[in-house]
């Protein structure tokens, strides 16, 4: 019998369920996709009860397995997300997306009360309010739903309700408190002078330390439950545990999220803050580049008839890129991200898929350039890591590493990233230096040699 740590890792699109052993490899992988339910105004949102479902189900199955002997559990999730429970512990609302559009009526209101604007980003660490923010969430609930929001006892972050699924004990925890949510003063270490005025600090359960869990016993069995952790600072903390020297995490997926924990100025334009399990803040930027990526791919494949996975085997040409940066012109427009550079229509002058291709990544590869610089300012930092679904793009990888040639640029296979932050923050192991080479692939990239 094996003895495991097993984690939920819950994103927009998959839901994964892995079992670590001792060394924290994987032994065992189940993942789900759940369509898409909707809210009362007809946006879509998380299926909440299917979702329930399918953790204890596979939870129980699970510990009555005979090869596994599970010691303890955590949960990593994306933030921006609330579960509002009402007195019962039952659940009041459907779980909001944080691309359900606010009113901007409500955020100006919000801003003329709690402003002036700059300075209060400033202090909560974010450059916009939008739904993205948890916090502006609960300030619509109590001013547009004022009805609902009375009944609400606790409002969780979405990794701390999977936790209290399985312990019933509402809890909040730094990362998830600290993920732009609008709800954290970087400067006071506190809740913002907001929260208190708005009394919203009567309906967050108490803060612990991310590394909390909780002895119970469950099902017959002694286990740890973790409190949960954000997906982003989870993906982080197996980094920051084994890398002594300076460096930027560029995590990408959905979003591309540049990480720079070495910054002691957190906030500039475009920049955010997520925070470590320690509390402290960690500067980042983000860009929707995977977003985009999937949109215009799709739409270069219906152009050029090719088959949806046809751009997963196409590989770095040299000539195809000097020819394209020969007179380089934009020819993207972007339908998820703006930027000064993009034309106002896509223009495709191109003979086949491999030279479309070639231009769509060097002009998404610019707009990552400009993000790391922007996360990485003037701190003096040699190292990249870059992990997730762009670490295996070619393209994407051989302009990056051109572009900072005066940097080490790094890739780790790490799909486990988060679920391994999450088990990771709950055990009492210290990470050495080779602990990203044995479990996350580690490779070395040099620059291609311009001719």
């Amino acid at each position: 019998m094996i003895d495991v740590t097993a984690v939920f890792d819950i994103g927009k699109t998959n839901k994964k369920f892995f079992l670590f052993d001792t060394d924290f490899k994987e032994v065992y992988k189940e993942y789900i996709i759940f369509d898409e339910i909707t809210d009362e105004d007809g946006h879509p949102t998380e299926n909440l009860p299917a979702l329930q479902k399918w953790l204890k189900d596979v939870f129980n199955r699970i510990l009555e397995a005979s090869e596994y002997n599970v010691q303890a559990i955590n949960f990593s999730t994306y933030g921006a997300s609330f579960v509002h429970l009402d007195e019962n512990g039952e659940v009041l609302t459907p779980l909001y997306n944080y691309t359900k559009p606010l009113d901007g009526n409500l955020i100006t209101s919000f801003l003329e009360t709690y402003g002036p604007k700059e300075q209060f980003l400033k202090t909560i660490g974010c450059y916009d309010l939008s739904m993205l923010n948890s916090g502006m969430q609960l300030y619509w609930l109590k001013q547009q739903k004022p009805e609902l929001f009375s009944k609400i006892k606790y409002s969780l972050h979405l990794p701390q309700y999977l936790s209290y699924i399985f312990t019933g004990i509402p809890l909040s925890e730094f990362t998830s408190i600290g993920c732009h949510t609008a709800l954290w003063d970087y400067t006071k270490k506190d809740y913002h002078e907001w929260v208190y005025k708005e009394k919203l600090n009567t309906i967050l359960p108490p803060i612990v330390s991310t590394e909390t869990s909780i002895n119970m016993n469950y099902n017959g069995k002694r286990i740890k439950i973790g409190v949960g952790i954000h997906d982003s600072s989870a993906a982080l903390l197996p980094y920051v545990r084994s890398i002594k020297k300076k460096f930027a995490l560029v995590s990408t997926g959905t979003w591309s999220i540049t990480f720079n924990p070495f910054t002691e100025n957190t906030v500039s334009e475009n920049s955010i803050n997520y925070m470590r399990i320690n509390g402290k803040p960690v500067k980042a930027t983000r860009l929707f580049l995977g977003n985009e990526y999937k949109i215009q791919v799709s739409k270069l494949d219906t152009y050029f008839g090719v088959l949806e996975d046809y751009h997963r085997h196409v590989q770095f040409d040299y000539d195809t890129y000097f020819e394209i940066n020969r007179n380089f012109e934009y020819m993207f427009k972007w339908e998820s991200i703006s930027d000064e550079n993009m034309p106002s229509e896509t223009k495709i002058p191109f003979k086949n898929f491999e030279q479309a291709y070639h231009q769509l990544m060097t002009e998404l590869v610019l707009l990552q350039i400009k993000s790391i610089k922007s996360a990485i300012g003037e701190d003096d930092i040699k190292r990249l890591y870059v992990d997730g679904g762009f670490s295996n793009n070619d393209l994407y990888i051989k302009l990056l590493s051109h572009h900072f040639r005066d940097k080490k640029l790094l890739t780790t296979d790490s799909s486990l990233g988060s679920a391994l932050g999450a088990a990771i923050s709950i055990s009492d192991t210290q990470l050495n230096s080779k602990f990203l080479k044995k479990n996350y692939a580690l490779k070395k990239h040099v620059p291609f040699i311009i001719n």
